[in-house]
């Protein structure tokens, strides 16, 4: 049982994406907390700031670690975050004088924040493909069918007969705007948080730049000047752009839905969803989806938006409402775009001979 439609037991079927849903578990967060945790050690081994040999020792012992789940939940619930008991587990297997070293200068929203930005990383290739692939099946669907002539309309009323490329144009040409633009948002979100206690790095002195630079190469993260730990105008960002995403699809979505109704029939759907009274109905399940999941996202990334005010240098408020409102934003656009690819796989544009 589930309360998040995304993952539930059957809703999913509809709204679910295993693929972006994967790296939002809580095996895929804690496998990139190990590896912001293994980079630090080596990144300060490097420089000399910890022993080559404690490195290497915190290196093995994560190898093979895995955390005490119930603890993890309880000390989560008392601290608010999951640092504090995750490094305690981790001080406990790695032992001995090394122990010490494990977490060294780093503060827990380093730890959140650089998991978060692993999996965007992984999360935004996806989208990037996917969004690559749809403007490409919408550009084959135009050379198909674009000549094919339809009815525009205009404040829902019938204006004009116009070839349905106008129409396909509308919906594809957004959308390589959004590609075009991913770029922009993965570099503002795809980036290292280390900054320790109020992210001055004051336990690395002088080193703390070298580390920072060692630390965002093995991770495959942008180095920045100093920890975002307050500053989250990239993370409501990226909201705004899945929004965007959602939105323009369920604009398509929408006039996809509009275009199969039987009193119109300029689309054919070549699959739909059934009615269980009435069995002659043919209906635009995944259209209609489309159309859900933009006002979805476009609802919570108003509190993306509420989620810039930090007080001070680190909220705990702000801060859990990002981990309540993105994931969720995520997987509709995952799902979003899963959703639109099959659904445009399946549109053809019939000529009624667009008459008003």
């Amino acid at each position: 049982m589930s309360l998040s439609p995304f993952d539930h037991p059957f809703l999913s079927g509809l709204l679910g994406d295993a693929e972006v849903g994967a790296w939002l578990s809580a095996e895929a967060d804690l496998a990139a907390m190990l590896s912001f945790e293994r980079a630090l050690a080596e990144a300060e081994a490097a420089e000399g700031v910890i022993e080559a040999s404690a490195a290497a020792i915190i290196a093995e012992q994560l190898a093979g670690f895995v955390p005490d789940m119930a603890k993890l939940k309880a000390g989560l619930g008392r601290d608010g975050v999951a640092g504090p008991e995750l490094v305690r587990q981790l001080r406990e297997r790695v032992g001995g004088e090394a122990a010490a070293f494990v977490h060294f200068g780093a503060t827990s929203q380093d730890l959140a924040d650089t998991s978060l930005a692993i999996r965007l990383r992984a999360i935004l290739e996806i989208f990037g493909q996917r969004l690559n692939g749809l403007a490409g099946a919408l550009a084959a669907l135009e050379k198909r069918d674009g000549a094919t002539r339809t009815m525009a309309h205009t404040r829902m009323q019938a204006a004009i007969p116009v070839p349905a490329a106008r129409k396909i144009r509308s919906w594809r040409d957004p959308l390589e705007r959004h590609h075009a633009h991913l770029s922009g948002v993965a570099d503002e979100v795809c980036v290292l948080t280390f900054g320790g206690a109020a992210g001055t790095l004051d336990k690395l002195g002088e080193k703390g730049p070298a580390v920072t630079r060692r630390m965002a190469i093995a991770l495959g993260l942008k180095a920045v000047v100093h920890a975002r730990h307050s500053e989250r105008d990239g993370t409501a960002g990226l909201a705004s752009w899945l929004s965007l995403v959602t939105g323009s699809l369920g604009k398509m979505g929408q006039d996809i839905a509009l275009l199969a109704q039987s009193e119109v029939g300029e689309v054919k759907l070549a699959g739909g969803g059934g009615s269980s009274a009435m069995p002659h109905k043919v209906n635009p399940v995944g259209a209609e989806v489309l159309v859900t999941l933009a006002r979805f996202n476009a609802t919570l990334v108003s509190g993306m938006h509420q989620s810039l005010v930090h007080e001070n240098e680190r909220s705990g408020a702000a801060w859990t409402l990002e981990w309540m409102l993105l994931p969720q934003m995520l997987l509709a656009t995952g799902a979003a775009l899963r959703i639109a690819s099959e659904v445009v796989d399946g549109v053809s544009f019939v000529d009624r001979g667009a008459q008003a």
